[in-house]
């Protein structure tokens, strides 16, 4: 395979950033080595803080306020998350995934660069027959793109309901991204609930001096990308994939003229669906063998609590959004917004 397109999957779905770096990709298609087994471990120690990063980003950006949106009030918003790579998820130790056929080769390195990590190339590694012999095929890690965050965008629009209560939708149709990137889309939607008005009515302001709330979301990325590695005819090799996030937060803010700073406390879990399908010829040592749909990744990514800090600014129709969150990565988001209403 002459083209990166594994790491052209991840090019997709971020290509504000990768495209700077596509002339430094290694050729991710050398994982498709010994068997479907290894390279399922590989692909996946490969990518992890490509699936958390984008988990984070998946669950990330759905509310700056706990006040709810007046009845029928609305508001239309664009934002972009950076999740950071921490030191210890910027590379792999292929000792430690228990592959089958490949080894390091004599006296190279047994560490590979994930996909965010440097652009270093990766350790030699040798292929082994299933009796444990030397084949004499030998292949390099590949690089990762030489800088540490994740990106991912939220697009999204709210809409009051009464008793306090607003929805959020996150759309986006699919679109084919450039002549060879395939194809993403996304879906997702969301409420929150402004709770002291449920108890207190109108004495809410009075007697209590910030806005109280608690809010949920699920989103989904959807992608697909056409694949040829070794191809043959009628092999319909393409990846398919599903990224989805869920969240649940408490969230407290405070209206200060046109600035409204916030804190929240979540939790929130994601899991990556990938699965690589059609007809493919792996080098399994001393010939080829076929597979059909070979590689399917099937994970929780993120299960844990995190908290944000942020603000929202307000000028007449226009919104402008900033937050920093601690989780499994740490991350930012910022954002504009245009609408009507708080």
């Amino acid at each position: 395979m002459k083209k990166c397109y594994s790491l052209k999957a991840a090019c997709a779905l971020f290509l504000l950033v990768m495209a700077q770096k596509a002339n430094a990709q290694q050729d991710v298609g050398s994982l498709f080595v010994s068997g479907p087994a290894d390279a399922t471990k590989l692909i996946n120690a490969y990518f992890d803080p490509l699936y958390k990063g984008l988990g984070l980003g998946l669950t990330d950006g759905w509310s700056n306020t706990a006040r709810s949106k007046g009845f029928l009030k609305f508001d239309v918003r664009v934002s972009a998350s950076a999740a950071f790579v921490p030191q210890s998820a910027r590379s792999y130790d292929v000792n430690a995934l228990g592959l089958s056929n490949i080894k390091p080769a004599p006296g190279a390195s047994s560490i590979g660069p994930t996909a965010f990590g440097n652009d270093s190339e990766g350790g030699k590694m040798q292929i082994y027959t299933s009796s444990g012999i030397p084949t004499g095929k030998f292949f390099n890690l590949p690089q990762g793109v030489g800088f540490h965050v994740v990106p991912s965008a939220q697009i999204q629009a709210t809409l009051g309901l009464p008793k306090n209560i607003d929805v959020t939708l996150r759309a986006m149709p699919k679109i084919k991204i450039g002549s060879d990137l395939g194809s993403l889309s996304m879906i997702g939607f969301g409420a929150k609930v402004e709770l002291l008005p449920l108890f207190m009515g109108s004495t809410t302001e009075k007697l209590v001096p910030v806005d109280i709330a608690i809010a949920g979301g699920f989103t989904q990325y959807k992608y697909n990308l056409p694949l040829n590695i070794n191809n043959t005819a009628n092999s319909d090799q393409r990846i398919d994939a599903k990224f989805n996030g869920v969240n649940f937060d408490a969230i407290v803010s405070k209206k200060i003229l046109f600035f409204t700073p916030f804190a929240s406390v979540g939790y929130q879990i994601s899991n990556t669906n990938l699965k690589a399908l059609g007809t493919y010829k792996f080098e399994d040592g001393t010939s080829n063998a076929t597979y059909v749909d070979p590689v399917s990744v099937k994970q929780t990514d993120i299960d844990g609590v995190r908290a944000s800090l942020g603000f929202q600014l307000k000028f007449g129709f226009f919104k402008f959004y900033g937050s920093y969150t601690q989780a499994k990565y740490s991350m930012v988001n910022a954002g504009i917004g245009l609408g009507i209403g708080q």
